[in-house]
């Protein structure tokens, strides 16, 4: 037995975070026989070696592994141990490794001042103070914010492995400060401390149309205290006053939006003093934003001269970050690195990142080092160089990828290498976006957290990533902003100026005060998020009923501006991006959603009484829907793929009318030629939907198309990310001339959730949460030979895989974590008929389906479907057969001049023939069976 994953607040051996409000441990066993725990015990102590200790559980048999919430007063600037100790059911006994927190100032007063420098506003400066240390330091630590991004540095070696501290939140509500051990930092004598300050989102330039600069604050500050513990018991502490030092920086211009300029050559041995600075002590909260560190080193693909003349580095994947290079150029040679998303024509192209100028200039000392910005990112796959003078060597570039440090805890891997990449390219459209916050985009001149964008996407990031301390933080950005707007939520956290009325707020948007913290709650079974959001949740509807009530209390909500379904196709005006589906509908759909899940959190707070005030009201709201868009024979008065996908997906249809909804659905697809329509909105929960109400091969279908439009039409035109619109670029690889633009946006990656829940079928159950439970039902199909899915959960990891043999039969393998349970779904299958590896086990029929219950371990079964999974495509298929799948429609449609050359009114007919008597002539036998011979290898070829 093996305890492993030790951590405090869902991080690892965290330093300086704001844990004070609420501490939980969490854990997870491997390498074990034993089914399930009997008991556990948790230590904390204020050594390693556990001669103090200071809260112990002892043997209880009802510990928690997902979030034991400790009880316990900190001081501040300690560092706890803590140990897990866990006995299974089989007699099994382990002790984990040591793990460690340590807390950061909490609310210990601040000696430190904050300082300014005495220089213009645009002049970056850094910041130096000499420490002279003639005793041996045992222990050292610094507290630092600086404004608006900082870069702290000790005898010229960087602090910490972090980017772009103090990280991105509304300045105004809060400002982090950050926790670093130095220890190693410092020598005996003098030591020379520096820190770096750039604009970043505090005073550089942001927002729409050009943005705004100045928004948090106008002048540059710095706050720090470095505390010394020496060997000899004495102790000191350096602190940030007047008797700093600043002089000019190297870095002449940083922005966000616009890159970086940074001048090797640049002296000036002017000194210049400091000022006090009036900006308080009371926004400063300890650390909650994750590390932002490079995750990942990539080399280039290739260099490229294109047809202008233009020489291009490709790094062969869209990625967010920088390239940092070994500087080899001659003292005073200025290179320009411009960076863009795609080339047009086989030229460098960024017309779509808007007024962003997204580059880094570099002008060289003339010294070998490596090189690299401060202060910026880029979204990007290309690089443009300019002013390189001599030879471009690729192997000096590396790409530096930069987000949030979270683990990726979800796999997918599939027969079809379409679909493999589609799964890659989501996952890499998350990482470029999950940079502290959930962007909706890394590269123009937005990168904002759009509420819209992270709501939808949620589930998808909690399966692909452990994002629970990720969305804790942005939760509280989103809980602070709707404060000052008496419930309402932004359409962005942080809340920036944009076109948009401050005061307003759209459904779907605002509804991430709700779905995002459920969603973490439901996936990681830990209930802190509830009770740090539940004031947000129950805000946000409060906001939505009192908007009801103003217009009549007739539980809808049928008034405001709303983003509709977004960017969706089926819109009577198609330079409209709002869909066709009634913004209300939508509106009041989600307000049911909202008001629904903030009832369930109550229930999970022990809150009866707002559980059944906000029940009653979902109830209401439900109850208007149905009357004013569901007919009582359950006829949606709604006739769009959104429409009916939000009323299966909320429960908004009674529940003897949902299969009729659901078919209405079909049908809707079957006449927009099995294609979806769907925006931001419908997009989510489409196949979802499908593959739960009957219709898993019209999902497969959707999942499956590979032209416009459709998430593999991207990946075909070579996509290594998620497109903001379905065809960003069109089919001849010209960006689509009607803007907005973004070749890195992950909305429509939520297909990955369905991947997850259906294709796979790992599903989390909501009434045992994070995956101590698990419902696994995968839904195999004939159109792909085998799936496999892992995903490391809160409760440690999960396995389903699916496998199609040539002869039919279906393996399904299944492996459940330790102290763990699941209900497994056999699809198609006669419990009589199943083979079994593994520990015996119950199965029931239900109907066409078998029903296993499942504790820790792992089982493979094998059975012959009774619906097959095996389908051949010949010269004996009807038309009408060739005509249901998409890929094969169109060669049908396109190649065959015989079939090309029907007339649409005697299609019905011919469709009832084989493809055989179509194309046999008389006196031709021969000729068309080579004929069809070909086109039947060309079927398994589109299949393949």
């Amino acid at each position: 037995m093996k305890i492993i994953d030790l951590k405090t607040n869902h991080i690892t051996n965290p330093i300086g975070f704001h844990l004070e409000n609420n501490l939980t441990f969490s854990y997870k066993v491997t390498e074990t026989s034993s089914k399930q725990q009997v008991a556990a015990q948790i230590q904390v102590a204020l050594s390693p070696a556990f001669d103090e200790i200071i809260y112990d559980t002892e043997r209880n048999e009802n510990l928690n592994s997902l979030a034991h919430q400790c009880e316990l007063s900190l001081f501040p600037r300690t560092r706890y141990y803590w140990r897990v100790k866990v006995w299974g059911d089989n007699g099994d006994v382990a002790i984990s490794d040591v793990s460690y927190f340590e807390t950061a100032k909490i609310n210990e007063k601040w000696i430190g001042k904050w300082i300014t420098p005495n220089l213009a506003p645009d002049i970056h400066p850094i910041f130096e103070k000499k420490v002279q240390l003639a005793k041996e330091v045992e222990n050292a630590r610094v507290y630092i914010c600086g404004l608006g991004l900082y870069e702290m540095y000790i005898n010229e070696k960087k602090v910490g492995n972090e980017y772009l501290t103090p990280f991105n939140n509304d300045y105004d509500n809060w400002l982090q400060y950050q926790t670093y051990d130095i220890t190693d930092n410092f020598i005996n004598g003098e030591n020379k401390v520096n820190i770096l300050l750039g604009n970043g989102w505090y005073k550089g330039r942001l927002g729409f149309e050009g943005g705004q600069v100045n928004i948090y604050g106008d002048k540059f500050a710095l706050l720090a205290e470095i505390h010394l513990s020496y060997k000899d018991g004495t102790k000191e502490i350096i602190a940030t006053d007047t008797s700093w030092k600043v002089w000019k920086s190297k870095v002449i211009e940083s922005e966000i939006y616009d890159g970086e300029v940074y001048d090797d050559t640049f002296l000036d041995s002017v000194e210049y003093g400091v000022s006090e600075i009036n900006l308080g002590y009371e926004r400063l909260t300890a650390r909650l934003s994750l590390p932002v560190v490079i995750k990942e080193k990539r080399k280039p693909l290739q260099l490229i001269k294109t047809p202008a003349g233009e020489t291009v580095i490709d790094m062969g994947q869209n990625m967010v970050g920088w390239i940092q290079f070994k500087n080899r150029l001659s003292k005073g040679e200025k290179v320009i690195l411009q960076f863009g998303e795609i080339l047009q024509d086989g030229n460098f192209y960024r017309d779509n990142l808007r007024e962003a100028k997204a580059e880094f200039i570099y002008i060289s000392d003339g010294q070998e080092k490596t090189v690299r910005p401060h202060f910026t990112f880029y979204g990007f796959r290309y690089v443009k160089v300019c002013g390189w003078q001599s030879e471009l060597d690729l192997h000096d570039f590396t790409g530096c990828v930069i987000y949030s440090d979270l683990e990726q805890t979800g796999f997918i891997k599939t027969s079809n290498t379409l679909i493999n990449k589609l799964f890659d390219n989501v996952m890499w459209s998350q990482k470029g976006n999950f940079l502290d916050i959930p962007t909706d985009c890394p590269q123009r001149d937005e990168r904002m957290g759009w509420t819209g964008d992270a709501q939808v996407f949620s589930g998808t990031a909690a399966f692909n990533m452990d994002v629970y301390s990720f969305f804790t933080k942005y939760g509280y950005d989103l809980w602070l902003e709707q404060k000052e707007r008496d419930g309402a939520v932004p359409m962005t956290v942080p809340d920036i100026p944009s076109p948009f009325n401050p005061e307003s707020s759209s459904s779907a948007w605002g509804d991430a005060a709700t779905i995002i913290p459920w969603n973490m709650y439901l996936f990681y079974g830990d209930d802190s998020i509830l009770k740090q959001q539940f004031e947000s949740m129950k805000a946000w509807v409060d906001y939505i009923k009192r908007l009801d009530d103003t217009s009549g209390g007739h539980r809808l909500w049928k008034n405001g501006f709303h983003f509709g379904d977004w960017l969706a196709l089926d819109g009577e005006n198609p330079k409209l991006p709002m869909g066709k589906t009634d913004n209300f509908f939508i509106a009041s759909a989600f307000y049911y959603y909202s008001a629904d899940i903030v009832s369930k959190a109550a229930g999970v707070l022990g809150k009866q009484e707002i559980e059944r005030e906000y029940h009653q009201l979902a109830q209401e709201i439900r109850h208007a829907i149905q009357n004013e868009y569901i007919s009582p024979n359950g006829r949606m008065t709604i006739d769009t793929q959104t429409a009916y996908v939000l009323a299966l997906f909320m429960n908004l249809v009674p529940n003897e009318q949902k299969q009729r909804v659901a078919d209405d659905l079909a049908n809707r697809i079957i006449k927009d030629n099995k294609h979806l329509k769907t925006g931001f909105v419908g997009t989510p929960y489409l196949c979802q939907v499908l593959s739960e109400y009957g219709h898993n091969d019209l999902a497969y279908t959707l999942l499956l198309n590979d032209d416009y439009p459709s998430w593999l039409y991207a990946v075909k035109l070579g996509a290594t990310t998620v497109w903001e619109r379905w065809n960003s670029v069109l089919p001849d690889g010209k960006m689509n001339p009607e803007g907005m633009n973004s070749l890195n946006h992950y909305a429509y990656g939520s297909i990955v959730e369905w991947m997850y829940r259906y294709m796979v079928g790992i599903q989390p159950d909501e009434t045992v949460p994070g995956f101590k439970h698990a419902l696994i039902a995968p839904k195999p199909h004939w159109r792909m030979k085998w799936a496999k899915g892992t995903l490391n959960t809160a409760s440690g990891t999960y396995l389903v895989s699916w496998h199609i043999q040539d002869d039919g039969l279906l393996d399904v393998k299944v492996e459940i974590p330790f102290n763990s349970t699941a209900t497994l779904i056999l699809p198609d299958a006669n419990s009589r008929l199943i083979s079994v590896e593994g520990d015996l086990v119950n199965m029931e029929q239900n109907g066409s389906e078998v029903v296993v219950s499942l504790n820790s371990g792992s089982w493979n079964f094998t059975y012959l479907p009774d619906a097959s999974y095996v389908k051949v495509f010949n010269r004996k298929s009807k038309l009408k057969e060739l005509l249901n799948i998409p890929p094969i429609k169109n060669y049908v449609l396109n190649e065959i001049h015989e079939i090309m050359a029907i007339p649409p009114y005697l299609m019905s007919e011919y469709e009832l023939k084989t493809l055989e008597e179509i194309l046999t002539k008389k006196g031709e036998s021969e000729v068309t069976k080579v004929r069809l011979e070909k086109i039947e290898m060309k079927f398994r070829q589109i299949l393949s």
